[in-house]
């Protein structure tokens, strides 16, 4: 990775990010995410954001059946998604870190692990809801991600307001609206759950 002023723009290609250890990238970025090859960095999240995370997280993980299928829970893991085309090296790379996604139980490959998905969520917040509902909405479908969930907070970001529930509509590759959970979140794949909003953000 070239030198860089903390304030000036970082990049970084395919085989810099493959090569590193992840501690070391998080020891020079923090908490970051990487979109066409820019490091992007992230905001610390609010105490709720990471309330809603562990709770979302343990529900869907107890709701796993145990006569299968095999299913793991996974949060602020790296996942790559498809490279940029027609892009000079250092603008190619796309690597996000879901607050949560499901996967089935196959060896965890960076490349190649958003192919394993069946599930991801996003807790919005300030510095991420307009990522969370567009950007990333399209680029986990064009991913094939068959559920997607948006959990927004109220006006006062500590309480949940909704989670709104995305079907991968496979012919168009694009996000259709599913559902909208206002008072408890009720699915049916890739796990059966039912939770009340409250008991996921009531401290």
């Amino acid at each position: 990775m070239t030198a860089a002023h903390p304030d000036e723009p970082q990049r970084i290609t395919t085989e810099q990010f493959l090569g590193a250890e992840p501690d070391s990238l998080s020891t020079t970025f923090g908490d970051f995410e990487i979109v066409d090859g820019l490091v992007v960095r992230a905001m610390a999240q609010s105490e709720a954001h990471s309330l809603v995370v562990r709770r979302l997280a343990a529900a869907i993980e107890n709701a796993r059946d145990p006569a299968g299928p095999c299913l793991r829970v996974g949060s602020d893991v790296a996942v790559r998604f498809a490279d940029t085309e027609d892009a000079p090296a250092d603008q190619r790379l796309n690597v996000r870190y879901p607050d949560i996604f499901v996967r089935d139980c196959e060896p965890y490959d960076v490349n190649t692990v958003r192919e394993h998905i069946s599930l991801v969520a996003e807790i919005a917040s300030r510095a991420t809801v307009d990522a969370d509902t567009g950007v990333k909405r399209q680029l986990y479908a064009r991913a094939g991600i068959p559920v997607y969930l948006i959990v927004h907070f109220d006006k006062s970001w500590s309480r949940i307001d909704r989670i709104e529930e995305y079907r991968l509509d496979w012919s168009g590759m694009r996000y259709m609206p599913h559902r909208v959970h206002r008072t408890a979140l009720v699915l049916d794949t890739p796990v059966t759950l039912a939770i009340t909003l409250d008991a996921l953000d009531n401290a």
